[in-house]
């Protein structure tokens, strides 16, 4: 019988986890597959450890490491030759496991993520920035370039041969994790006829911008780890020529130039109009185009401070997390 160890880091989790390690037993069980459940808490203050153990994860605690060393430190007690990566807030499906490990059989992909959808609960601005990623077509899988890692799937040899996540990224993580294994030749799969539920969406407008002001820090160590190539320089360049563009706006506003403030506002909504409709049109949904179009907006001028912050080698101080 086939054995799949899942790692899930952990920071202050307690109002998921069950149901996070929950889900998981079952979709083992459905798969006829061995479990080990793997918990690696960043240092909790809550009761999100001794839930875990009830459930009966092993729990290494941690705390002031970043979120690929715990990862990494987890997959070192690993014993299973499948190796799974899912953030604690996550309930993957019950029928998670079986049809991947088919799809793998098959010879048609190494590596597999499912798409993330929000709880009917989650506020309207949480909803649809998930809702941006969700691949709503006639296929049923997309080979891609690269993973996040809210649930991440495949042979513990892959895991070993690119060495395991990078433990010097705060954030982004899974990015450079995933395109390490496609540069080494695995095949990535995401998966969309199938998706997991994301518990830990952003309760308020505060608590987004944080996390998109934190997950932006990365841009900078992706590009010294990887170089300055087009794909990972277009976000970043295109931030800042957001910024550069509002200061010219307000210097023509002071200077009495109303009509030159208006149009240079107007260009930076030009990227973000951009963005928010390659991510929409599949949906065929105006109202999410429109959200899409303001939250970019925002994440445009976020992922500029970020980046800024990040040449000044600020460090943001943030609990890693699953």
């Amino acid at each position: 019988m086939s054995r799949i160890s899942i790692v899930i880091p952990m920071y202050n989790e307690a109002r998921h986890i069950g149901r996070t390690l929950l889900a998981a037993q079952k979709a083992a069980y459905a798969a006829n597959v061995e479990c080990e459940l793997i918990v690696v808490d960043n240092g909790s203050t809550d009761d999100g450890p001794y839930i875990a153990r009830q459930f009966g994860a092993q729990v290494l605690v941690l705390p002031g490491l970043l979120i690929g060393a715990l990862r990494n430190r987890g997959s070192l007690l690993a014993s299973g030759d499948w190796l799974a990566f899912i953030d604690a807030d996550v309930e993957m499906p019950e029928d998670w496991l079986q049809p991947l490990f088919d799809l793998e059989a098959s010879g048609k992909a190494d590596v597999f993520a499912l798409d993330l959808h929000t709880p009917a609960e989650a506020p309207w601005f949480a909803s649809a920035w998930q809702r941006r990623t969700l691949r709503v077509s006639s296929q049923t899988s997309h080979a891609v370039d690269w993973l996040p890692s809210a649930n991440l799937l495949m042979r513990r040899t892959w895991f070993d041969k690119v060495g395991g996540f990078n433990e010097t990224l705060r954030t982004g993580e899974d990015k450079e994790f995933t395109l390490r294994l496609h540069e080494q030749g695995a095949r990535l799969l995401s998966i969309n006829n199938n998706v997991a539920l994301h518990w830990g969406y952003e309760m308020n407008w505060r608590e987004w911008m944080g996390k998109e002001m934190w997950r932006q820090g990365s841009h900078l160590q992706l590009l010294r780890t990887h170089g300055f190539s087009l794909r990972l320089l277009r976000f970043p360049m295109l931030s800042l020529a957001a910024w550069l563009l509002d200061l010219m706006a307000i210097s023509a506003l002071l200077n009495g130039f109303p009509h030159h403030a208006a149009i240079m506002v107007s260009l930076t909504l030009i990227p973000a109009l951009v963005l928010s409709v390659r991510q929409s049109s599949r949906h065929h949904n105006l109202a999410l185009t429109l959200q899409l179009w303001g939250l970019h907006w925002i994440r445009l001028h976020l992922a500029g401070a970020a980046f800024i912050l990040s040449l000044c080698h600020w460090n943001a101080r943030r609990p890693a997390r699953g």
